[in-house]
């Protein structure tokens, strides 16, 4: 059996892989795939690194957490486009847009994440240090296996400020009344911030190298979920009454649909360029890289393949 592991397993962004893995969209290519929830990112990158698990399915610029200067490792396709995070503060400390709502307070981010926050403020003039923003992780009990869903409800406990986590995370905030959306990274931003990062299906270089009709279908039934999703996103339900809690169940679906228009697995060298650009600003990749020492392109011609 090979094995997928992902960060998170209630956020939409990774939720193509997950329906390709649920709803035998691996099977299908003679692929017998299982799902490992692996958090932080890193620790699942590592994983991959090790040769202890075959794909990782999570933010693209966190590879370089277990693989420096890309070494060693390519992303197979896109799960879905931009960058994909919620800023959610508590309801009487900001509106939409309003990113001068960090200043003085807690914000609950995990690794490698919050480097997405990170350059989002510093592109609107706060400055961490000097606005004495506190950018950290957030308290888990044991039996809580989704950061995002531990985040929102630190959130309500008053133990946070604000969160910076997955669109499940701020649905449940908004939907329970005690948060409000005060950025929306996929749909808030443009241009440059808009490519910091994505969710993507990674492999090693040595799976691609050895079995690379394995990781082409990896990439021929992550599409594939990518089309059933969009055409009927109410499939997700299945998927979530089998691996959710009740109440994130009964979300995937609506925020499926939602994040539907940016279900694409192509990633666009220009894609790359934004990304590469961040990840040198985070002092995480120490020089410029060519497209293809980042993305398998011989794949991707199975981008646009249903």
């Amino acid at each position: 059996m090979l094995t997928l592991a992902i960060p998170d397993m209630v956020s939409p962004s990774y939720f193509p892989a997950v329906a390709a893995v649920e709803l035998g969209f691996f099977k299908a290519e003679g692929l017998d795939v299982g799902l490992e929830l692996l958090f932080p990112i890193d620790a699942a990158y590592r994983a991959l690194r090790e040769g202890a698990i075959d794909f990782v399915g999570g933010s693209a610029h966190a590879a370089l957490s277990a693989f420096p200067e890309w070494e060693g490792v390519k992303l197979l396709c896109a799960q879905s486009q931009g960058m994909y995070w919620y800023l959610v503060m508590r309801n009487e400390l900001g509106a939409r847009g309003d990113l001068a709502a960090v200043k003085g307070r807690s914000i609950g981010a995990s690794s490698w994440v919050e480097m997405g926050l990170r350059a989002l403020l510093e592109d609107a003039g706060i400055d961490i240090q000097r606005d004495q923003v506190r950018i950290g992780p957030v308290p888990r009990r044991p039996d809580e296996r989704n950061f995002g869903v531990a985040a929102a409800k630190r959130l309500q406990e008053g133990a946070i400020d604000g969160f910076w986590a997955n669109g499940m995370a701020a649905e449940l905030a908004v939907r329970r009344g005690f948060g409000t959306v005060v950025l929306d990274a996929r749909r808030d931003t443009t241009g440059e911030a808009h490519g910091y990062t994505f969710p993507a299906l990674a492999a090693s270089d040595r799976l691609i190298a050895g079995a690379p009709e394995t990781a082409a279908a990896a990439v021929r039934a992550v599409v594939a979920a990518q089309r059933a999703l969009v055409e009927r996103p109410d499939r997700a339900t299945e998927v979530g009454q089998r691996l959710f809690p009740p109440d994130e169940a009964a979300l995937i679906a609506e925020l499926v649909r939602r994040d539907g228009p940016y279900y694409d697995a192509a990633i666009a060298p220009q894609t790359v360029a934004a990304m590469s650009r961040f990840a040198r600003r985070m002092g995480i990749l120490q020089r410029d890289v060519p497209y293809e020492s980042v993305v398998a392109a011989q794949f991707a011609p199975l981008w646009a393949v249903a």
